[in-house]
């Protein structure tokens, strides 16, 4: 556990997660030439990403099921095989949109087989405080993909054109299937075995008992209201809204991606931290993260007029940190899950922040299609990307989010409820440690002033 050996199968591991990132995001530098190369509407230039998310969601708990089946090694190979298939599709699609998401669908099949499973090999090779950081690490490593992405891949699309980017962009799964089959072993004694799934109807009940736990659906909301946001905005609606929106040209909106990216880097490890050093206070974290964003948002969709440009990059660093807080929802299945059903309690967690990425996404495309069909109604010219009208539909946020934030405070109640009825741990809250904690202090000031 924790050694050299550890750390290689990690870092093959995360390698097939960084290029399952560049495959889920590649949409989000292309959505402006997507739309012009199809010829359709915000809606329908929507349905590109979120029947890749549809997808991602809905498999991932089958995903999780089979992860606690067949192991995390053979999921990662075949879904690296399966996004090379799907950008294959992409990148020769003709310019119907349909054969596009034909290909989509498949890069959110091999997407939704690659996180969970690198997660899952986790707990098999390392032991201790480390085991949270390391989570957070690949959680932050894996977004490099964005910055894959956002860079080179942005530089041979409009260099060398659709088919080429999407084709570079596809062989870059086979690669990382190769490498997974020659690195990872599930563990240092080889496969790991679940000696309680034997057969589909086990892991059913797995499942039910799994999302029966409030820590599970704890994590579930955590990555609900805090991924998505930063999801909705790297994968589809970010360049549309800093390029005809707020007036950054490509080049820029693809380094703000990157700065996204960094952002996360940063944060991560700082998250990983304080998630190890303070377990009982998780969830104070995820709300902070989701009060700052929401402070953010309302800042510069408020704003009179167009936003500076620096506000733009404020909120670019805050949607940065809520990737690696979204992390924080994966600690919460492990606390409250044994590992043989790890799988696919990681996989009832990770449909939360997808969830409510692709329900943003289309009903910001819808709202977009709207007010722009008003305005040509009202003899204004067509402006699609306007920012009056990105004012208007990303208020859809504060509604998907509120309502996770309301689920979330309840599944918290729940879980605390039951740390004190199984194990008689008592987690007051905040505020009440807070205060405890400074009359501490002031107490031990006091007994040394009278030393």
């Amino acid at each position: 556990m924790n050694s050299a050996r550890a750390w290689l199968v990690w870092g093959a591991a995360v390698f097939a997660y960084v290029v399952a990132v560049l495959q889920r995001s590649s949409l989000g530098v292309s959505g402006v030439e997507a739309q012009q190369l199809f010829g359709v509407s915000a809606s329908t230039l929507s349905t590109l990403a979120v029947v890749q998310l549809v997808v991602y969601a809905g498999l991932q708990i089958p995903v999780g099921v089979l992860l606690d089946r067949v192991g995390p090694k053979r999921l990662i190979v075949a879904g690296a095989v399966m996004l090379a298939a799907g950008q294959l599709v992409v990148a020769l699609s003709p310019p119907t949109i349909g054969v596009a998401v034909v290909g989509r669908v498949l890069v959110g099949a091999g997407d939704a087989m690659t996180f969970i499973s690198v997660i899952r090999l986790l707990p098999s090779w390392f032991r201790g405080p480390i085991l949270p950081q390391v989570s957070q690490w690949t959680g932050n490593v894996g977004q490099l993909g964005q910055v894959l992405s956002a860079v080179p891949l942005s530089i041979v699309l409009h260099g060398a054109g659709w088919g080429p980017a999407f084709l570079s962009a596809g062989a870059l799964s086979v690669v990382a299937a190769v490498v997974v089959l020659m690195v990872v072993k599930e563990s240092p004694t080889g496969r790991v075995r679940s000696e309680t799934v034997v057969s589909w109807a086990d892991a059913g009940r797995q499942l039910g008992q799994s999302v029966r736990r409030p820590g599970t659906r704890l994590g579930f909301w955590s990555h609900f209201v805090t991924q998505s946001s930063g999801t909705v905005f790297s994968l589809l609606w970010g360049v549309p809204l800093l390029v005809g929106g707020l007036g950054f040209t490509t080049a820029e909106a693809s380094g703000m991606l990157s700065l996204l990216v960094l952002s996360g880097v940063v944060a991560g490890p700082v998250l990983g931290v304080l998630v190890a050093r303070y377990p009982m206070r998780r969830s104070n974290l995820v709300l902070g993260i989701v009060t700052v964003l929401a402070v953010v948002w309302t800042t510069l969709l408020a704003w009179p007029g167009i936003p500076p440009h620096w506000l733009a990059y404020v909120l670019v660093v805050v949607l940065g940190v809520g990737g690696p807080g979204s992390l924080i929802g994966f600690d919460f299945a492990r606390t409250f899950n044994p590992l043989r059903s790890l799988g696919v309690a990681n996989g009832v967690v990770n449909v939360g922040g997808f969830l409510a990425s692709f329900v943003m996404m289309f009903l910001i495309g819808v709202v977009l299609d709207r007010l722009d069909a008003a305005r040509i109604a009202s003899g204004q010219p067509s402006d699609l990307f306007a920012f009056e009208s990105f004012r208007i539909a990303l208020l859809v946020q504060y509604v998907v989010i509120g309502g996770g934030v309301v689920a979330l405070l309840v599944e918290r109640r729940r879980t605390r409820r039951g740390l004190r009825l199984e194990e008689g741990i008592e987690v007051a809250p905040l505020w009440v440690a807070l205060n405890k904690r400074w009359h501490a202090a002031r107490t031990r000031a006091r007994r040394g002033q009278t030393a």
